[in-house]
């Protein structure tokens, strides 16, 4: 190895990955909720922010639509 370098003639380029980054976002969860992702952090040895985004991510990949029908009565 080199005691120096010289990167002076290097070019600069986007990051390929810069896209694929995630966004920290504020977001309240139902503590029912967080308990039921904590719980499977543990038998998965993940992250339980990380489920939470990998189902998000699946219910956008397939673009499921959630149904919310109250119970209004007449």
């Amino acid at each position: 190895m080199k005691k120096e370098y010289d990167f002076s003639k290097m070019r600069a380029r986007k990051n390929p990955y810069a896209s694929k980054l995630k966004k920290p976002v504020t977001i309240r969860l139902s503590e029912d909720v967080i308990d039921y992702f904590k719980g499977m952090s543990i038998d998965t040895g993940l992250p339980y922010q990380s489920l939470i985004n990998l189902y998000l991510r699946d219910c956008a990949a397939n673009h499921k639509k959630i149904d919310i029908s109250w119970n209004t009565k007449p």
